[in-house]
């Protein structure tokens, strides 16, 4: 359809895969979907191959494909973050008038998008970033969508992006998060938690395929059966797929013939650097991101390759076991990851007072996305029973799932260790689980040390105040 009367609900620009496939959700959901990309072809090929799925209007131009959209006006961008981004705004900008809304789809840092929802601002626009997760299959089929912005655009655009996301229970995957930078920062943490997930199922693939010595078809039947009980999620589920998947060209496990190289697009160093600046501790997360820039340092692997390991331990004995320890160890190491992602999710809010609530974002993880599990239903109820929760370890179910998984959290820990396996991600969670309920830690020493050298300070047990010793003196104890 080529005219462009005022008549789309929402526009699209920017029509690879994930713009394309979600084009597709609204017009499959009877929207009628204004579509633009700087290459036309682009646009022709979607209407050519999906048209008859709904209600397309084709442009050629921005003024064209503002023109077509219904007041207040919804654009939908989807295209690379960074200054892609910004060059598309300003043309929409420039095209838009006071009321309308431009919707930030992509990766995009939530820094950037603070910055772009003030500029908009001052021009009378609504801005919102929208962290969007579920890949492409999501796009199409249902996503989590996690919309900031000013709340008033969410009466406008709330129920189309309802509408298109995935659904649990009846409920939508997809709600207002907060102002500004809200939404992104909350996708960016979500990410975050991807990583932390993904590298804790390669690790526990690990010791299956090095410790035990398991084929990888039998590996798969583990991670299945594994889908079916408490770790019930979306990637211990496609885990067991890849698997599955034999290479047709070799006939070996295609696992076996894939580069261990990992790739990382950036969210996964974001939410650590945030993390860094907020004083979070995300140390499974930051693991996760260090172990994919190691897996890609391939020529210094190469070389080190002759590097002693001195003497190994043997195999575990009962492989049965040793396999009900590793899905324990999974479990409890989740758990971390999870409870340290709404550690920063809290922080962000009180940083930039967005008043974010993690029981609403626990609901709409719960479909669509890369993360969603079965768990997600206990962090909701968790969160809801104590919307004040120090720390998702402390919730009456996840303290006690934990309790019961430790010791097998330690025997996994030790048998990789001391057969040689590294699992950075496993024994990064259990030693900030171990930290989080030690009495004392050894930062006493570390105030000590830096008021040594430096004149830091530091405070008493037994009294109140702030102290220095003075060491380069008679070593008395003065009040700072």
């Amino acid at each position: 359809m080529t005219e462009t009367a005022a008549r789309a609900q929402i526009g699209v620009t920017g029509l690879a895969v994930m713009g394309s496939n979600i084009a597709r959700n609204f017009a499959r959901h009877g929207h009628t979907v204004a579509l633009h990309n700087r290459s036309i072809a682009k646009t022709d090929a979607l209407i050519e191959k999906h048209g008859h799925e709904g209600d397309f209007v084709r442009t050629e131009t921005v003024a064209e494909f503002v023109a077509a959209l219904e007041k207040p006006r919804r654009v939908l961008i989807m295209v690379k973050a960074g200054a892609p981004t910004d060059a598309v705004i300003e043309e929409l900008a420039a095209e838009m008038e006071e009321g309308d809304i431009i919707i930030d789809g992509g990766n995009s840092l939530y820094t950037d998008t603070i910055r772009r929802e003030a500029a908009m601002s001052e021009r009378g626009l609504n801005f919102v970033g929208a962290g969007i997760s579920g890949g492409e299959e999501g796009a199409l089929n249902g996503p989590s969508i996690m919309p900031g912005g000013p709340a008033k655009s969410y009466e406008s655009l709330g129920p189309l992006l309802e509408s298109i996301s995935a659904h649990v229970d009846g409920e939508p995957c997809c709600t207002h998060i907060g102002p500004n930078g809200a939404g992104h920062f909350v996708k960016m943490v979500h990410n975050g938690i991807e990583y932390a997930d993904m590298q804790l199922i390669g690790e526990a693939y690990d010791l299956m395929r090095k410790a035990l010595d398991l084929p990888v078809a039998e590996i798969a039947d583990v991670f299945r059966e594994w889908n079916s009980g408490d770790l019930d999620s979306y990637l211990v589920e496609i885990t067991a797929e890849v698997l599955s998947q034999v290479d047709a060209e070799t006939g070996k496990p295609l696992v076996d013939v894939i580069v261990d190289a990992a790739g990382q697009k950036g969210t996964g160093r974001w939410t650590v650097k945030s993390a860094l600046d907020l004083g979070i501790p995300t140390t499974g997360i930051a693991e996760a991101v260090f172990a994919r820039a190691l897996s890609s340092a391939t020529d210094q692997r190469k070389q080190a390759q002759g590097l002693a390991s001195g003497t190994l331990a043997a195999a575990p004995s009962d492989k049965a076991t040793f396999i009900d320890d590793i899905n324990k160890a999974l479990y409890a190491s989740k758990v971390v990851a999870y409870a340290q992602g709404f550690d920063q999710i809290a922080a962000g809010s009180k940083e930039y007072d967005w008043n974010l609530h993690p029981g609403d974002l626990a609901t709409i993880w719960r479909g669509g996305c890369i993360i969603r599990a079965k768990f997600l239903n206990r962090i909701r109820d968790a969160y809801s029973e104590n919307p004040e929760l120090p720390s998702l370890l402390l919730a009456p179910y996840f303290r006690e799932a934990v309790e019961n998984a430790v010791d097998s959290w330690r025997r996994v820990v030790a048998t990789a260790t001391t057969m040689g396996i590294p699992v950075p991600a496993f024994a990064s969670s259990l030693s900030y689980y171990d930290a989080l309920r030690a009495e004392r830690l050894p930062a006493a020493l570390t105030q000590g040390l830096r008021d040594f050298f430096g004149a830091h300070t530091y405070q008493r047990v037994d009294k109140e105040g702030t102290f220095h010793t003075l060491w380069s003196e008679d070593r008395t104890e003065i009040e700072a």
